[in-house]
């Protein structure tokens, strides 16, 4: 099989989606089953033994078995055939449902590589940042898996697809409504009749959820009424259920009972009803920091009392107050994976770069652990960094209080152990990986144990002496059917121990 590069446009559209494809569900493959055997590119699987090979670094490419006495080329179903051979083995286990994700993730591929070949990429460079991710997480068996369900009833909503879409509206009568913090953004969003709130819907997940008996039976009685949709559009994010509003510069999360990577994406009551003291304790930590580094606030939800998780709307600051001036904020994820107009294409000295990144990045979230007790989710999707006319890091933001822990309620050990996986593993090496893979000879982590070391942190002296560091095995998580939120970690090699 000739080796297809996924960014390369090509008229062969179903290899450019199986290329695509291959690349997260290898990286976990590699990370989670298998172990080097001595040859370049060549791996052996832990439990059946068997060799696979593939070429490529951080992007795994044109996977073979040895079978026979040959290298047999492996095509998108027989590596999900592979795949599953193997975590049984390793797990005893059997999964009918998995498999079944990791062959939508790679159709849902094909509908947006199709979708995007007749769309426009937005102008903003912001929003195209976040509907970049056609690969989206790296390290997933099923990073584009969307329910199973029929095209026509996803892509007109998904963000790698450049969509855009006004919001449903629904008035809640006021007697209905549950909120808590402030929501008031909502009501500029249309106008409800007397007696109602306005609630603004997902049109995805009120098809998903509007059949349901509840949800009928108030449309029936009144205390739920259809309102239209707003007069403009909304921009679906990376998280595909956030969407920003550009006019009243706002974001707005919903639930979906669809099945993102690892959870239903639902805002689940436990999480909403813990939202204000959480977000209350990462605005305070982020008011007494240093620096420019800004925490975008889940300001506060609303919701029908008879449908509390599937109707609710989450409140998130917009970016105009928070980013510098002049400043242009771009998803992180996106910076790894590439889009057009990446600061990252235009350099010729990944030095300057990647110590302005490790400047505006690493503080705000060791600073917030040391001195407030809050573990920040400091993953690629959940960080922008806002870059000056130059291209260079300025300043960090970081968003979704639903992701962050605080040490009050978990252990110090684990909140470190998470804070290392999302901050180092799952956002540092990987912009590291795309700077060192474009510019080979150069080495990004001494700068990036100098900037860890200038912290007062007591566990960082271990971090940059252990030879492993925590990864999350979102593949051996899904297969054995583990909660999202029950993170589990398998040890990886150390780039910051090498001098």
């Amino acid at each position: 099989m000739d080796h297809v590069d996924p960014m390369q446009p090509r008229d062969d559209a179903p290899d450019r989606a199986d290329a695509y494809a291959a690349v997260p569900l290898l990286n976990c493959l590699l990370r989670e089953a298998a172990e080097p055997a001595g040859e370049a590119g060549v791996h052996r699987l832990r439990v059946g033994g068997r060799l696979l090979r593939v070429r490529g670094g951080r992007r795994p490419h044109d996977p073979e078995l040895y079978a026979g006495g040959t290298w047999q080329p492996l095509t998108h179903p027989e590596l999900v055939k592979l795949t599953t051979e193997e975590l049984r083995s390793v797990t005893g286990l059997s999964n009918p449902e998995l498999p079944g994700e990791m062959i939508d993730s790679r159709d849902a591929v094909a509908a947006i590589l199709a979708a995007r070949a007749r769309a426009t990429a937005p102008d903003d460079p912001y929003v195209r940042s976040e509907q970049s991710l056609i690969t989206g997480h790296p390290h997933h068996p099923a990073p584009k898996a969307r329910g199973g369900g029929p095209v026509a009833s996803w892509l007109p909503y998904a963000p790698e697809a450049y969509a855009r879409f006004p919001l449903a509206l629904l008035g809640v009568r006021e007697d209905a409504v549950v909120e808590e913090g402030d929501t008031t953004a909502l009501d500029a969003l249309g106008a409800a009749p007397r007696g109602y709130r306005l609630l603004p819907a997902h049109p995805w997940q009120l098809d998903l959820v509007a059949a349901q008996p509840e949800i009928r039976a108030a449309f029936e009685d009144g205390r739920l009424v259809r309102l239209g949709a707003t007069p403009r559009p909304v921009w679906p994010t990376a998280s595909i259920r956030t969407a920003y509003v550009p006019d009243a510069d706002l974001f707005v999360k919903f639930s979906l009972d669809v099945r993102i990577t690892n959870d239903i994406r639902r805002l689940w009551r436990h999480d909403l009803l813990k939202l204000r003291r959480t977000d209350a304790a990462v605005v305070s930590a982020f008011a007494a920091l240093e620096g420019p580094a800004a925490w975008l606030s889940d300001r506060g939800y609303r919701t029908a009392g008879f449908a509390f998780e599937e109707l609710a709307v989450l409140v998130r600051d917009g970016l105009r107050p928070h980013v510098l001036p002049g400043a242009t904020p771009l998803l992180a994820a996106a910076l790894a994976e590439g889009f057009e107009g990446s600061p990252l294409d235009s350099l010729t000295d990944p030095a300057e770069w990647w110590t302005a990144y490790l400047r505006q990045v690493v503080p705000p979230v060791l600073e917030a652990f040391q001195r407030h007790g809050v573990v920040l989710e400091a993953h690629l999707q959940n960080t922008l960094v806002a870059v000056d006319t130059a291209g260079l890091p300025v300043q960090a933001l970081f968003r979704d209080a639903e992701g962050v822990k605080l040490l009050t309620d978990v252990s110090r050990e684990a909140g470190w152990e998470r804070l290392v996986y999302c901050l180092i593993v799952n956002n540092l090496a990987e912009v590291a990986a795309l700077l060192s893979e474009r510019h080979p000879g150069w080495n990004p982590w001494p700068a990036a144990r100098m900037e860890l070391a200038r912290h007062l942190v007591p566990e960082i002296p271990a971090l940059l002496t252990s030879p492993t560091l925590p990864g999350k095995t979102n593949l051996l998580l899904r297969w054995t059917g583990a909660d999202g939120a029950d993170a589990r970690y398998l040890p990886l090699p150390n780039p910051l121990a090498g001098r």
